[in-house]
Parts: C-alpha cells; structure tokens; sequence
C-alpha cells in the first residue's frame, strides 16, 4: 500500500501553526506603515525614513522597506507588539538590511526593547534588551553587534563577527537558546555560533554570583552548626544527681548523636555538602538570555552617509520558520536584485564612454575651430 504524500504547502501550514509569530513586517500595504511605525520626537533633528525599494532591487513592492533619508543624522523609530516571555523558549530575531550607498560610516542595527519603553522619546539612553546588526565605519570597525542587557549592564559578544559591506540587501538573523547556546547567520547561513555564558564573558559574573552565594549560605550553614553543636553537646538542664560529674563539677556531656569516633569536623563537612547543594540553584538565577518584557522592536542609530533600507522584519521562536520566511522574501529577491544592478551598471558604462567620446570629438572640433580663428584674425592684421 502506497504512503499518501503530504503536499508542500501543507507542510508550510503545519510550521505556521506551530511557530509563534511575535512580529512580522513586510511593508506591503503602502503608507499604512505609519500607523504601526512611530518616529521619535526626543530631537528636531533626528532624520526621517521613507518607504522605498530603492534604485536596484529584485521586486519593486516585496523590496520596499524603511530608508534612511538624511546624510549626517541619529534615526529612531520603533514598533510596538504584544509583550512576551522567550522564558524556556528560543528567541529567533530576524531581519535584512540594504546599504545601497556603499555605507562608509554608520549602523544598521536593531534594538529589541521591554514593552515599556516610550516610543516618543526614544533615543540612544533608552534601555533595551538586545542590539543586533552590522556596523560599520573606516576601515577597522566592519562587525556585526550582538549585545545582550544582563545585570542591569550591557554585554558584547567578545568574538569578532564581520558584516557584509557591499551595496546588496543581506538577511540577517540571531538565535538565541534556552540551552544558553547561539547562532548568528548571515544570508542563510551560519557564521558564528556557541556558548552565550562564555562568548559575552559572564563566566567571571557567574562566579562573582556564585561565590556571593555560597559565603551567605556558608555563614548561615555556620551558625546553624554552632546551635547543633552547643544543643546536642551540652545540656546545661541537667539538674538530676544522676547527670552530675563531681569530677568536672558541673553538668555532664551527653553522646553526639553521631557514630563512634566521628570528629566534629564530620559536621562541617555535612554542611558543606548541603550548601554546595543548595548553591547549585544559582544556575537558575542566571537567565543570560530570557527576558519577560519583550515589547517592541526599533531602529535606533546613527549614518553619515543615508540610503539603507530595512525590511522583512521577524521575531519568533521558531527557527524553521525564520529559515523559511528568509527564503521566501530575501532568497527570491536577491537574484533579480543582483541582475538589474549588473543591467544598470552596464548602462552607465555605456553612458560613460558615450558622454567620453562626445567630450574627445568636441575637443578636436574645437581645436581646429581655434585654428581658423587664429588664421583669419593673423590674416587680417
């Protein structure tokens, strides 16, 4: 008996369903992006976006995003969802970024913020959760950002991860794990990926924690055995003749509840293994990647130079899910992209060595035209 096969589309349906969709923005409803989209007010002078798909692209409309529009400007804009815990969960945030300028100095990053943040005034003080995207400026800083808010501090990833820097639009993607592991991809693909405890350096937090911990359970643990001690060694009710030593004059020592020959020191150690226990807990503390606030998602940042475009934005728990929304938005876009910057720039070749030849046929024209004149006017005198 034949197996039935299950068609591509329901299989498609079958992630959707399962995926949770925190934030997803396409821009495909024309100037309607303006109701979900709000443009901090916090300065006069922040630059303003508009939507476009540039001057090269892979489809007109699936390519429009959010573009920069003022050269020597800081930018904040920000959009708003239901707020939610990635507590237990994988977190996958999810975006492309086009620098059609040739960016020489600026960042193309977003920042993930708790629900709380005031979108009017938001600016580079406004606390957020996670920094994720390219950056770029001169020649040394060529990297892609991945800042995470813990302990009231921010942290950065301390491996160098580099960015794409030419003038096509990349997907860019951050995964982020309840096992404490990461993985950054770029264009589908995975460029750097592993423990999120040791690549922002929090080992020597964890340990600072840990060692807190265990000196207050220590002193805690000390106490209780100088109590234990003193009540189980020392009787001071005893009243009855029969209790009384007449050669220590005073009341007698009752047996450790203990076995034979076991030293004091025995009770250290049985504290000490109960508060290495207990101690054990602090892991749960240290939720390097769980945030319960999670609210909006925005674009904070400074350009010398404007024309980025931001667009397919994504935020969920589902990696398969982002893999293939990626595939189909940037993955069918970016090969037509490529092709009419090719068509284009043959275009201003051909441009280029017209407007060329035009300038040398106009300079021999003029050459002997200065010739005549020069014969006439001698030929005159």
């Amino acid at each position: 008996m034949a197996v039935p096969r299950v068609p591509l589309w329901a299989i498609c349906l079958l992630r959707v369903v399962l995926a949770t969709i925190y934030f997803q923005e396409e821009f495909l409803d024309g100037e309607r992006w303006r109701n979900r989209w709000v443009q901090s007010t916090n300065n006069s002078q922040f630059g303003h976006f508009r939507l476009s798909s540039g001057k090269f692209y892979g489809h007109k409309e699936k390519d429009k995003g959010l573009q920069t529009t003022q050269n020597g400007r800081f930018y904040a804009i920000s959009a708003r969802f239901k707020p939610f815990s990635n507590k237990g969960k994988t977190l996958v945030i999810q975006y492309t970024v086009k620098h059609e300028q040739k960016m020489d100095c600026g960042g193309g990053y977003l920042k993930i913020f708790p629900a709380d943040v005031d979108q009017k005034n938001l600016n580079g003080k406004s606390q957020y959760y996670i920094m994720f995207g390219p950056d770029i400026c001169g020649f040394d800083i060529k990297k892609i950002h991945v800042i995470l808010h813990f302990k009231n501090q921010y942290h950065s990833n301390k491996k160098s991860i580099r960015c794409k820097v030419d003038a096509f639009t990349h997907l860019y993607t951050l995964v982020l794990r309840p096992d404490l592991t990461y993985e950054v991809k770029v264009d589908g693909q995975s460029i750097e990926s592993g423990s999120i405890e040791y690549d922002w350096n929090l080992t020597s937090l964890r340990k600072m924690e840990k060692s807190s911990a265990e000196s207050k359970d220590w002193d805690q643990a000390t106490d209780r055995k100088s109590q234990d001690w003193e009540k189980h060694f020392l009787d001071a009710s005893a009243s009855k003749p029969s209790d009384w030593n007449s050669e220590l004059d005073g009341p007698m020592l009752q047996k450790p509840p203990y076995q034979d020959g076991l030293k004091a020191e025995g009770i250290e150690k049985d504290v000490w293994l109960h508060q290495k226990m207990k101690s054990a807990n602090y892991l749960t503390e240290y939720d390097l990647s769980e945030f319960e606030n999670i609210g909006a998602v925005g674009l904070e940042l400074w350009q010398v130079r404007s024309g980025t475009i931001f667009d397919n934005f994504l935020i969920t728990d589902d990696e398969e899910y982002a893999d293939n929304f990626g595939k189909a938005t940037w993955g069918e876009t970016k090969g037509p992209e490529r092709e009419m910057d090719a068509i284009q720039a043959k275009e201003e070749i051909r441009k280029a060595r017209e407007e060329d030849e035009q300038e040398l046929l106009a300079g021999k024209f003029g050459s002997r035209q200065n010739f005549f004149n020069r014969f006439y006017r001698r030929d005159e005198l």
